[in-house]
């Protein structure tokens, strides 16, 4: 094996974290200055008739919020083999959320958490990140649909007929999910996964579990704080059920992180212009909640990216 000089492996690092930061700014800013939907005039007209302070700092606070239970999640989980700071688990958090900005599904995220950590825990680290990304994923799901369920009552987008054969379909997914997981695949199976899971503490998945519901109502609040800013009023549970139907929808969606606003964007328009929203409010809130939390912890984590050092082999 041809063996890197020092300095040389320095510069390619250093080359690999600014082309990060380049990347990551460049999808934001091209996102940003190529939307056409985006109508600026209206918005800075709004904003200055109901703007605060108050209120700023107010929607702000949901975005920290939203990034401080993610970072108590994965400090949570990484206790299960090794105790990591507060500042350490932000750090990793922040360059993780901004290497995995232009990957399908941040599936960047999961190698630029590994990078934090020696290579003997990368597939831990790896399985880790699966159960702090899992959970959320399972507690969007429970909300959405009774989300859908709620809205689907009241407006009457599909039939009775259709909702019974995708619950019957469900159920068939979830009974050949178990029947099924004795079948190994390159030496994996659905019963050695729930075995890994099982093997962490209770304790961490209870809070994890807390954490990530506390994460989901964090950030689908700030959703619906942010419909009454911009004058949307509507019944508190009819217009939560859209956005918890809305987050349910497009997490379904392959997606990248920078395209984020764009698929709910869609999402909610269609959903909410059912309820009477103006559809340029809904593409302007979109991309606000993709603004505040996607777009300014990107920013953060580009220190961190910048800052970044390969830890050592053992």
């Amino acid at each position: 094996m041809i063996a890197i000089p020092h300095k040389a492996k320095q510069f390619l690092v250093f080359t690999i974290k600014v082309l990060i930061v380049t990347i990551a700014f460049y999808f934001i800013y091209k996102q940003l200055a190529t939307n056409d939907q985006l109508d600026w005039q209206k918005f800075i007209a709004l904003f200055r008739k109901n703007w605060s302070f108050g209120g700023v700092l107010f929607i702000l606070l949901f975005s920290i919020l939203n990034r401080f239970f993610e970072i108590l999640k994965w400090q949570n989980l990484v206790s299960y083999f090794y105790n990591i700071s507060l500042s350490e688990a932000t750090a990793q958090v922040f360059g993780a959320l901004t290497a995995g900005i232009f990957t399908p599904n941040g599936l960047g995220e999961y190698a630029g958490k590994a990078l934090f950590f020696k290579k003997s825990v990368t597939k831990k680290i790896v399985f880790l990140n699966l159960i702090c990304n899992g959970i959320q994923m399972i507690v969007t799901i429970v909300f959405g649909v009774f989300g859908l369920l709620y809205f689907n009552a009241n407006f009457h987008i599909i039939t009775t007929k259709t909702v019974s054969i995708l619950f019957g379909l469900l159920v068939i997914v979830i009974l050949t999910f178990f029947s099924l997981k004795k079948i190994k695949i390159k030496g994996y199976s659905i019963e050695k996964l729930i075995h890994k899971i099982n093997e962490i503490p209770k304790s961490i998945h209870q809070k994890n579990i807390g954490l990530g519901l506390c994460r989901y109502l964090v950030f689908s609040h700030q959703y619906y704080f942010l419909f009454l800013a911009f004058d949307v009023r509507l019944p508190y549970f009819t217009l939560m059920s859209a956005i918890t139907s809305i987050y349910f929808l497009a997490s379904s969606l392959p997606s990248f992180q920078f395209l984020d606003f764009a698929i709910k964007g869609s999402v909610a328009v269609y959903f909410l212009g059912l309820l009477g929203v103006n559809e340029w409010i809904v593409v302007f809130i979109s991309t606000l909640m993709w603004f505040l939390n996607v777009v300014l912890p990107v920013i953060i984590g580009s220190y961190y990216v910048l800052n970044f050092k390969i830890q050592k082999a053992t």
